[in-house]
């Protein structure tokens, strides 16, 4: 805005095709080790110009357009636009951006430092275009301060990794949580685009409980919907199989970094919602895993209650046309596709309807949040 406001855009967009030749000249002479004379004070070189439009006008909008690209809910709901512009594509145009700030960095200190650095420094710190030492001991000064804050940060940040959660919450959830309104929709995936193979996740369950059910063909398995409900319910497998069955064909999102396509076939959380009648005061929706975390208790996660009525949202106990196999969930997982693969919880045994999470396992609303800090809100 003050670029436009100021007028100052004029000095790093290109306003003539004679940018190319000159920036070309420009690269000869650095490569040369000749400097160019003139001075960045009045106006910058042709290589300048170029780089400074693109670090503004082309690579900072294009970090924000492409991490937001990255999002299942986005992605999910403007089916349009992600089946050109898709989270795989996100991902690496996000990467080689940040490739783009990195290598721009390194060259602009670089070059500040070697073609007269007191001028330069003056330039960009004190205001004034001379070759005095005022920028210098600016620069320096400043240099001094992010040391010392860096310093003292980090250890900081490792003793207190709660701090650092909460802090990160403060900073970004707001704007997540914005997302988490977005009901994506189905129909953007067929048959034809199911992935040859899913990857497996997670601590498989290895308790004499999920064997004896694994054993038994889960016949003895029951699913317990509780807490905060009017009708609180234990389903046995076949009792879920008998309700109307729901398909979709969904793409999963993992926060390492891979995606594949599945078809998921079960019991939507509308149907759900409608059998236990959830009381106005709650909020939120736990799931339980039969499956234990990394560093031992129970998995689980928690899930805004405004997600479960979703046209996505499901339980499911059938993956492309075949019960879910051991590592992929079964007898039953959760599939929310708002959300990253982390939170859709595999191997389900119990829901709890409860008006806050703050009770519930370490109190942040999942296994990972409570045991490997990750910020509550991961859909983007």
């Amino acid at each position: 805005m003050l670029l436009f406001a100021t007028g100052q855009w004029m000095r790093v967009v290109p306003l003539s095709w004679d940018v190319i030749p000159n920036s070309i000249s420009v690269v000869i002479q650095y490569l040369s080790l000749e400097w160019p004379t003139e001075s960045g004070w009045t106006n910058y070189n042709s290589l300048q110009l170029i780089a400074y439009f693109i670090t503004i006008f082309i690579a900072a909008p294009l970090a924000l357009i492409t991490g937001l690209g990255m999002s299942p809910a986005l992605s999910t709901r403007f089916r349009r636009i992600s089946s050109v512009f898709n989270i795989q594509m996100a991902r690496s145009l996000h990467f080689l951006v940040l490739c783009w700030f990195l290598l721009f960095i390194v060259l602009h200190v670089a070059l500040v430092l070697t073609t007269g650095a007191l001028e330069n420094l003056n330039h960009m710190y004190a205001g004034r275009n001379d070759q005095s030492w005022t920028g210098f001991w600016i620069f320096a000064a400043s240099m001094v301060v992010i040391i010392v804050g860096w310093v003292a940060a980090t250890p900081l940040t490792i003793r207190h990794p709660r701090l650092v959660q909460r802090a990160g919450y403060a900073l970004i959830g707001p704007a997540q949580r914005l997302f988490e309104h977005i009901d994506s929709r189905p129909g953007q995936y067929t048959e034809k685009d199911i992935s040859p193979r899913l990857w497996l996740n997670g601590q498989y369950p290895e308790s004499d409980e999920y064997k004896n059910l694994f054993d038994n063909d889960f016949r003895d398995y029951r699913l317990r919907i509780n807490g905060l409900v009017g009708n609180p319910v234990e389903l046995s497998l076949a009792e879920l199989r008998a309700m109307d069955y729901h398909e979709q064909i969904t793409q999963h999102f993992c926060i390492q970094g891979w995606s594949g396509v599945a078809k998921w076939g079960g019991v939507s959380m509308q149907a759900i919602l409608d059998l236990v009648k959830p009381a106005p005061e709650a909020k939120w929706v736990v799931f339980y895993s039969l499956g234990e975390g990394p560093d031992e208790g129970d998995y689980y996660d928690a899930h805004p209650i405004e997600q479960m009525g979703y046209q996505l949202t499901m339980l499911a106990y059938d993956m492309n046309g075949a019960p879910l196999s051991y590592g992929h969930g079964a007898p039953l997982r959760l599939r929310n596709e708002v959300q990253l693969g982390f939170k859709m919880v595999k191997w389900i045994k119990g829901i709890e309807f409860v008006a806050d999470f703050s009770d519930v396992g370490g109190g942040f609303g999942g296994y990972n949040e409570d045991y490997e800090f990750f910020g509550y809100r991961q859909s983007i």
